[in-house]
């Protein structure tokens, strides 16, 4: 996948306090943080599958992952406008709660969505599937943009979060045909690391969930 759970974020701050539910909870328990670096009391961040992009909520402020040091510890930062910043250091703490939630089906979704727009196949290996992809910094925005629209849409849903969250959803699926007619994607066709061709994603409908 081209976007992680941190860039969903960059766009929706308060992602994981409005539809949490809607995301897959890996991790759950207690944990310290001492400079840029959290340890968690109990739990696996291998087996939560909690690594760079990844976003953690610790005394529930929401810090994104840099790096997995351990099963244990991890690198960790304030939320940051683009994922090559520079750390900013959270507030410390000791034995504070510690849980992290995961958006990654609803991510993988759009990814398999946008890889077909482009031709490509999702289940394909070398240059026919996400690794012909030569610019994939360049999709992120789109997948981030895709992945909000199913959250909200399914939010919305009937018996869920009611109006508000389908005016979001239908916002994030007109800013996601907007980027897809904006951006462009470099494809290697041969396997030897150069695009030989740009495709802008084809014409899909996203549809209310």
């Amino acid at each position: 996948m081209f976007a992680s759970d941190r860039d969903l974020l960059v766009f929706e701050p308060a992602l994981l306090r409005d539809v949490g539910w809607a995301g897959q909870r890996v991790l759950s328990g207690t944990g310290t943080v001492g400079g840029s670096t959290l340890s968690i009391g109990t739990g696996s961040l291998v087996d939560a599958g909690v690594d760079r992009g990844s976003v953690v909520l610790f005394d529930g402020l929401a810090l994104e992952v840099i790096e997995r040091l351990s099963a244990t510890d991890a690198t960790v930062s304030l939320m940051r406008s683009s994922a090559d910043g520079a750390v900013l250091v959270p507030p410390g703490g000791v034995g504070r709660p510690v849980a992290a939630y995961s958006f990654g089906p609803q991510i993988e979704i759009v990814h398999r969505q946008v890889l077909a727009m482009i031709g490509l196949d999702a289940d394909g290996e070398g240059f026919g599937g996400a690794s012909a992809v030569t610019n994939p910094d360049a999709l992120v925005r789109l997948e981030a943009l895709g992945a909000l629209h199913l959250i909200y849409a399914a939010a919305g849903a009937p018996g869920r979060g009611g109006e508000a969250m389908r005016e979001r959803a239908e916002m994030y699926r007109v800013r996601f045909g907007e980027e897809r007619e904006r951006v462009v994607v470099g494809v290697d066709l041969d396997g030897d690391g150069a695009a030989e061709v740009s495709r802008r994603p084809s014409v899909f409908a996203m549809t209310r969930g």
